[in-house]
């Protein structure tokens, strides 16, 4: 699915559920954003060779956070490309180390699990990024740390087409944004406040790494969303203080 002029979405689990981009320079070089789980890397290939390029042509993998379902076909796409994997400085660990982040043990299920589901190989970093940095990718690619989903987590806003890749900050599955699993975070209450920074840029598409994207009122519906969940938020904290009252 083409987004913009150089990017494209490829879908690789049904009904859109987790997403791959890729955005190509001028000069044939491909960068991919995220690599899927593990049975991601044939369907990035084929969606390649649709777009007109071979695995070859991919330099970067710009990791969104160290989630299975982001990259547990990472190994493999390195395997195929040799390209170089960039992620926040926070989550780098976590790739090079094999193991997912620790998780949010306010919920019962983060107290089971402790940690997500991570990479299963250990996988080299050869680049840690830091917030508001402008990655030289399809005429600059703005890195944005919303941590709480993970400590890395990061979101994308390619500038010249004005979309924003928003990572796991909001999800779009299942016909409706929403907030991601609690117990999947590291931080829900983090990744809340976080994603408040999605509402405050300017774009003109927005596009999830779960779910399709939003091609008309992207920015609008992105602030509507936080200003309900904020609205919600504040009428439960009110609702709970009254029930200590009374």
């Amino acid at each position: 699915m083409q987004l913009a002029p150089g990017v494209w979405r490829v879908a690789t689990a049904p009904r859109d559920l987790v997403n791959t981009f890729v955005l190509r320079d001028e000069d044939g070089q491909v960068t991919l954003v995220d690599a899927g789980t593990k049975r991601a890397p044939k369907v990035v290939a084929a969606a390649l060779e649709q777009i007109g390029v071979h695995v070859t042509d991919v330099t970067r993998i710009v990791v969104t956070h160290a989630h299975g379902d982001h990259v547990g076909g990472l190994g493999g796409l390195r395997g195929r490309t040799g390209a170089t994997v960039a992620a926040h400085e926070r989550d780098a660990a976590y790739l090079r180390e094999g193991r997912g982040p620790v998780l949010d043990r306010t919920t019962l299920g983060g107290r089971l699990l402790r940690r997500s589901p991570g990479v299963t190989t250990p996988t080299p970093v050869e680049e840690e990024l830091v917030d508001g940095q402008l990655l030289d990718v399809a005429g600059g690619l703005r890195v944005l740390h919303t941590p709480g989903h993970t400590p890395g987590h990061v979101s994308l806003l390619h500038e010249p087409s004005r979309l924003l890749i928003t990572g796991d900050s909001i999800w779009n599955a299942f016909g409706r944004m929403s907030w991601p699993v609690r117990m999947l975070c590291t931080d829900a209450a983090l990744t809340r406040r976080t994603a408040e920074v999605l509402g405050e840029l300017d774009y003109d598409i927005v596009a999830f790494t779960h779910g399709p994207e939003i091609r008309t009122g992207a920015r609008e519906a992105v602030r509507g969303f936080l200003a309900a969940r904020r609205e919600r938020d504040l009428a439960r904290r009110s609702r709970r203080v009254t029930t200590e009252d009374a």
